[in-house]
């Protein structure tokens, strides 16, 4: 899965997505901080490969994009939205091949711009990238051609708070970075960084109006923070394997940024500091049971602006869950399973 898959509603309950088999699964709480459904199926009947990728608007919908089996040897991208914890996700609808056709070409990116349209970003045949935008009266722009090199997977797409959206990809040696110039824009290939980075480990934040932030690691194991025109900070040893999640929320009166990550012995690991100021260092600190080996973890700030995290194992379906107490400081509520 790439992108948040714990999302707080414009309802205020939260929603938790997973992949099972070849379809998605969605659980929503039955009220905020309440009760939670049994997992249904999104989007229709539909087959999916086991390929997911998220995206939320700041109207609160839920925007989720997969691939589909279509002729033999080939596959599509399809997307379905969903308004409401509460509602069934739209069904699957088709958006193409970044190629015309041919099979899968890589995980996908999602992200929504401030009208509402959702951009999905996905690797072509050439080791570029190519985008498709909705349209804000229904239907889909054509494909584009966004250019770049020997594009690996495991793209990062974000929203800034400007309303513009923004994307980063790993590259052997770098990291490429496109950006909107303005609302409605295709997306430029502004920079080119050269860097270690290890693929897969890249995820982005909205930190300020000027600026995103990505979090990668590198080979040796260290988690870097790079806003584009600067060059990236080391913040401290990763915890484990795969990407950080990361949130904005308030500790003690500061803008902070929340990074959470399963650790090499599957437990969570939290670490905190304040948005943009790396250089006050960040400190992990393990929480909660152990977890299943393919876990993943996910946060999101819930109607109370209280932040939470989440673990979930894939296979299992299994979904612990804990929220930041009311006091001061990172104090966290025990674990528990819903």
């Amino acid at each position: 899965m790439n992108g948040d898959w714990l999302i707080c509603g414009r309802d205020g309950r939260l929603s938790v997505y997973r992949l099972s088999d070849d379809a998605v699964l969605c659980r929503a709480e039955r009220g905020p901080g309440g009760g939670w459904t049994a997992p249904r199926k999104a989007g229709g009947e539909q087959r999916l490969h086991p390929v997911l990728a998220l995206g939320q608007g700041a109207d609160g919908y839920a925007h989720l994009v997969s691939w589909r089996p279509t002729v033999k040897g080939e596959a599509g991208l399809v997307h379905s939205t969903h308004f409401r914890a509460h509602l069934a996700p739209l069904d699957w609808t088709p958006i193409g091949h970044p190629d015309r056709k041919g099979p899968r070409t890589g995980t996908p990116a999602v992200a929504v711009d401030a009208q509402g349209r959702a951009h999905v970003f996905v690797r072509n045949d050439a080791g570029g990238v190519s985008a498709a935008v909705q349209k804000e009266k229904g239907g889909w722009e054509p494909w584009k051609d966004l250019k770049g090199h020997d594009v690996q997977d495991g793209l990062a797409a974000v929203t800034g708070e400007s309303g513009l959206i923004e994307l980063y990809a790993a590259v052997p040696g770098g990291i490429l970075h496109w950006r909107q110039e303005k609302a409605g824009a295709e997306p430029v290939l502004k920079e080119a960084l050269e860097t270690p980075v290890r693929p897969g480990t890249l995820y982005a934040l909205a930190t300020s109006p000027a600026y995103t932030t990505l979090f990668f690691a590198d080979d040796s194991g260290t988690l870097y923070a790079w806003r584009p025109g600067a060059e990236p900070t080391a913040l401290l040893p990763a915890a484990g394997p795969g990407p950080v999640a990361a949130v904005r929320c308030t500790l003690d009166g500061h803008d902070c940024t929340l990074l959470a990550q399963r650790t090499a012995n599957s437990r969570v690991a939290f670490a905190a500091y304040p948005t943009e100021l790396e250089s006050a260092g960040a400190w992990w600190a393990e929480s909660g049971p152990k977890l299943a080996e393919d876990a993943v973890v996910s946060l999101a700030t819930d109607e109370h602006g209280r932040t939470v995290a989440a673990a979930l194992s894939p296979s299992s379906g299994r979904l612990l869950l804990t929220r930041r107490k009311d006091e001061p400081g990172l104090a966290l509520e025990a674990w528990r399973e819903v």
